[in-house]
């Protein structure tokens, strides 16, 4: 029985099974009746549509500049990634590791490997190991730290203005774009109907 399958009040902490809502129902907590979990109408093709979205925004991130700084007639561009080898250069591998990890390879496996998972499920398959990658997405979830990252951006960014020029880049409003794409497969994806669909395999 996967762990999705339980639900725990956040006001009493009663460990509860997830019941099985009519379209836009809503469970409440048997002891308490707090607010459990809510209904996702077309959860699977919602959460695939953002997946999709924000790898193509991600790329984007990724390809263009991100800041264009312009500091006495001259201009230096930078890239999501120039921050983390800054932190190499300084001696501090570690936090580069850290900002990587949290700030781009997370984020990019979640969405990976909810296409990975969804879309043999739009078309009635089940691909290898599915449940496996599943697991590992949904342990994932609380690592990934985009809007972290682009609060350490915008902190310095803060600290720039007064001795440069900043230019944003189409990668800029990619990221924040991006941030909101993994926050909405989050919100919209329906682990239980993902479990039920996986059954035989589990």
């Amino acid at each position: 029985m996967s762990p999705d399958a339980y639900l725990a009040c956040h006001h009493c902490d009663l460990l509860q099974r997830r019941p099985s809502l009519p379209p836009n129902g809503v469970a409440v907590c048997a002891r308490c009746g707090a607010f459990l979990c809510r209904d996702r109408r077309n959860s699977l093709d919602r959460t695939l549509a953002l997946a999709v979205s924000g790898i193509i925004f991600f790329i984007i991130a990724n390809s263009y500049p991100f800041l264009s700084l312009n500091i006495e007639g001259q201009t230096q561009e930078t890239r999501l990634t120039s921050g983390i080898f800054v932190f190499f250069q300084e001696g501090m591998p570690w936090m580069g590791i850290l900002v990587l990890v949290t700030g781009i390879v997370f984020p990019l496996l979640e969405l990976l490997g909810l296409i990975y998972v969804l879309l043999p499920l739009k078309v009635g398959r089940i691909s290898w190991k599915t449940a496996a990658v599943f697991r590992l997405i949904r342990s994932l979830q609380p690592w990934g730290m985009t809007e972290v990252f682009l609060l350490g951006i915008l902190v310095s960014i803060v600290k720039l203005a007064s001795m440069a020029t900043i230019i944003p880049g189409i990668a800029l409003y990619a990221f924040l774009v991006l941030i909101f794409m993994v926050a909405a497969t989050t919100a919209s994806l329906n682990p239980e109907l993902i479990w039920e669909r996986l059954n035989p395999e589990n």
